[in-house]
């Protein structure tokens, strides 16, 4: 179970609020960690499915690699572009990898549900194309804090 944020209560999303943030958005921004140590930050479309956050990632990238060898991860999804109007969710946990590497289209029940959300999302299409360069990363996260500034209004 994810842990809550302690600080920032007061304009942290609800549990319905976030679902139905991180189910409008598209893009987020993932954060994996170098054989140096310093973080990597790049940017990548993705589902939720209420519990889980999806990833479609290259399988050559260095995002890829740097998860192969740590799987730690942190990602966050944010909106707004006046201050009053910032919102967003930082996600982090350890990112596992779903189904075959790279992703050729083989069955794999675990992939159905998320594949065809993606492709309906991005791409506005049933199913999902397959390009034989990208597969799924899945991140069930450990912790979330969560923002809505426009809640600052209110208090």
């Amino acid at each position: 179970m994810a842990v809550t944020q302690r600080r920032g209560r007061r304009i942290m999303m609800s549990p319905a609020e976030l679902d139905a943030f991180l189910s409008e958005q598209r893009t987020c921004r993932v954060a994996t960690v170098s054989p140096d140590g310093m973080p990597h930050v790049s940017a990548l479309w993705f589902v939720w499915d209420g519990t889980s956050l999806w990833l479609y990632s290259i399988t050559r990238s260095r995002r890829w690699s740097e998860l192969r060898r740590d799987p730690r991860i942190a990602v966050v999804v944010d909106a707004g572009e006046e201050y009053g109007e910032l919102r967003g969710v930082e996600l982090s946990g350890t990112a596992e990898f779903v189904g075959e590497a790279p992703r050729t289209g083989e069955p794999c029940p675990e992939l159905e549900a998320p594949e065809q959300m993606f492709a309906r999302k991005n791409f506005g299409l049933d199913s999902m194309p397959h390009d034989g360069r990208h597969a799924w990363l899945r991140l069930t996260p450990e912790a979330v804090a969560s923002w809505d500034f426009r809640k600052l209004s209110a208090l």
